[in-house]
């Protein structure tokens, strides 16, 4: 073989590889994209409104395809199976700015009768257990006051739901603004997979130390 042969062999070598490389990565960035369209989405939690279900720097997972199928970008719905049910932590579009992401528990569904008194909710007439559910102030409003302590009896529409914090002293949810449109909802959350704590110490104890190590693999529910 002769010089230029053996150099446009190794040129013709060295293109190869930078192409295989660049579908690698395409096709990566592709199927990444798919899955966080219809699979699932990694969120983080910047508020407190869900403690202690949910703590300020936990990343968690959403599935995407627990209620339906729907077209990125378009937001429409291809294939519905499934409806949010009550106790699902779901993430949704704020209602009062579509741009945000909120959290929150489902506690009313279609057609429900949602009353609260004195921090207490009851569903259709029945008082709701929720061992879920987090008070920090033992003060109790009146409605005339806060929507928060009492509210209600108010029915939840069609295709909407009700849905609160369970850090209920320190959580703006239905309470306030009302209901979610199914249409709103995101997905349902599943796990947590990473845990930062920002005001935490470089120590073993799993309370205070920067990765809240026992959180990490927690199933939501």
């Amino acid at each position: 073989m002769s010089f230029f042969s053996r150099r446009r062999a190794a040129r013709d070598k060295k293109k190869s590889a930078v192409r295989e490389y660049t579908e690698a990565i395409v096709v990566a960035v592709i199927l990444a994209l798919f899955i966080r369209a219809f699979v699932v989405q990694a969120f983080k939690i910047p508020s407190g409104s869900m403690k202690t279900t949910l703590l300020i720097g936990d990343h968690i997972l959403v599935s995407k395809f627990s209620y339906g199928i729907k077209v990125p970008i378009l937001d429409k719905e291809l294939i519905h199976w499934d409806a949010p049910r009550r106790g699902d932590i779901v993430v949704f579009k704020y209602p009062q700015d579509p741009s945000k992401d909120f959290i929150k528990r489902v506690i009313g569904l279609p057609g429900d009768t949602i009353e609260i008194r004195d921090k207490k909710v009851f569903v259709n007439g029945q008082l709701l257990h929720e061992p879920y559910a987090r008070f920090t102030d033992p003060r109790i409003l009146p409605g005339s006051v806060s929507p928060r302590d009492n509210l209600g009896p108010i029915v939840v529409p069609s295709h909407s739901f009700f849905v609160m914090g369970d850090n209920r002293d320190e959580s703006y949810d239905s309470r306030f603004w009302k209901f979610v449109d199914e249409s709103e909802l995101k997905g349902k959350a599943f796990i947590i997979y990473w845990s930062w704590n920002s005001d935490g110490e470089l120590t073993l104890d799993p309370e205070k130390c920067y990765v809240r190590w026992n959180r990490i693999g927690h199933l939501l529910h």
